[in-house]
This record gives structure tokens, sequence and C-alpha cells, in this order.
């Protein structure tokens, strides 16, 4: 039993409070790409154009809650649903090389009093995977949530089978947090969600390797980089520390 003089552990105050800003749909620039509010009208053909051919198999849906579309239509009611949504709010990836939609992914579970965001319902199309520009939608994301919108702590969550993904939240500078056991229920089968995230501290040391790794002089002509993006991951991790 506690003593009454025994002082118990408390977390360190919060100063200044989060702000409590919400995403409101501004357009995002980059060097390669521009994330715009998606809209069926503008983008809809684009981002079914990005995949109907090249991903015959849908194999670009296997994780997520939705698709695949099977036909042009479909998909346009489904994005139309999208433009008016709130949270998750929609975001298009455009390159700026040929002016397409080729990707999306969303700002959601806002959490102003507490400054948290996750980002997720990331799907890029074939064409679009692996490149710079790939790269520098996340960055983008990234430093809209922690430069403009004043967060403490971003998300990133995903099926915990989705090694891909996984990869990534590893490579953009994600701590893995662990696994929630049977979190969903997802087109009928059983998901365990793998949860990473990143907190305003660690922001920084992100921002930096992200410049130099999308800086132009890190790629050829053909657009393959010189240098990999690295990261480091958490110190207190490293130690094993929690």
């Amino acid at each position: 039993m506690t003593s009454p003089n025994e002082a118990r552990p408390v977390g360190a105050v919060v100063d200044p409070l989060p702000a409590g800003t919400k995403p409101d749909g501004r357009p995002l620039f980059g060097r390669y790409v521009i994330l715009q509010h998606v809209e069926a009208s503008r983008h809809g053909r684009d981002l079914y154009r990005s995949f109907a051919e090249s991903d015959p198999n849908g194999d670009l849906w296997t994780y997520m809650g939705y698709g695949p579309f099977d036909d042009l239509e479909k998909f346009l009611a489904w994005l139309s649903g999208r433009e008016s949504s709130n949270d998750p709010l929609f975001y298009a990836f455009l390159r700026k090389s040929d002016g397409r939609a080729v990707g999306m992914g969303a700002f959601m579970r806002h959490d102003p009093p507490n400054g948290v965001i996750e980002i997720g319902h990331i799907w890029l199309s074939p064409d679009l995977q692996r490149t710079r520009e790939a790269t520098e939608c996340i960055y983008l994301m990234m430093r809209h949530a922690f430069e403009d919108l004043g967060v403490r702590r971003l998300e990133w969550k995903c099926d915990a089978l989705n090694a891909p993904s996984r990869r990534a939240a590893k490579r953009f500078g994600f701590t893995f947090e662990g696994i929630f056991r049977q979190h969903y229920v997802v087109k009928g089968r059983n998901r365990d969600t793998a949860w990473f995230s990143m907190i305003d501290k660690e922001w920084r040391r992100a921002r930096e390797a992200f410049d130099q790794w999308l800086d132009a002089k890190n790629f050829d002509g053909a657009g393959k980089e010189s240098s990999k993006l690295r990261i480091a991951s958490n110190p207190e991790k490293r130690h094993g520390r929690t």
C-alpha cells in the first residue's frame, strides 16, 4: 500500500498544450509531387487508370478495407464518398511530371486535444511504387502533420501481415509499438494491426534525412537514387527502453 508521503510518478507537463488544429484539405507542394484534396470529377479517371490496367489481379487492394473495383463507375461512386469525408480526409497524389493522380492517402482519427493524428488509407499505383515521388508523398503528409498541424504524435497502422507497409514505416523513421490482436474484421477475415508512431521530438532528425534524400542531386537522369534514405531508429528503443 502506498504511504501518504510516497510520491507517485506522473508524466511530464505538456507546455504548450496542443493547439487543436485539424487538417483543412489545403494543397501540399513538393519537388516532384502535389497533394490535393481528392475530387472525384478532377482526379477519378486518372486514379482509376493508374491501377486498372497495371494491377489486373487487384493485388493493390489486398490489405485495404475496400476494392478491387470492377469498373470506372464503381470506383467513381466510391471516390465520391471519400471526397465528402472530413475524417478521414483524403488526398490525391499527383506527379508534377505529367499532372496525373496516381495514388491516395488520408489524415484520420484526428485527436486535437491530445495532438495526435494518423496517416492511412495509403495506396500507390504500381507505377508510383518505389519511386522518389512515392516517398515525397509520405514526407509531405508527415511534414504537414508536424509543422502545420502541430501534432505531438503521428501514427501509422497496417495489417500485421502487410510486410511492405511495415517495411515502409520503418524506412520512414516510425517506431514499432506492437500488435493489436484481432483488432478488425476486414472483408470477412481477421486483421491483427501493427502500430507505429513518430513523436514531435523525432521529426527534426527525420526531416533532415528526407530533405537530403529528396535533393535532386541524389538522383540520376532516370530517377535512380545515389544514396538510400536512412533515418536512425529511436535511441530509447535501440537500448531496450520504452
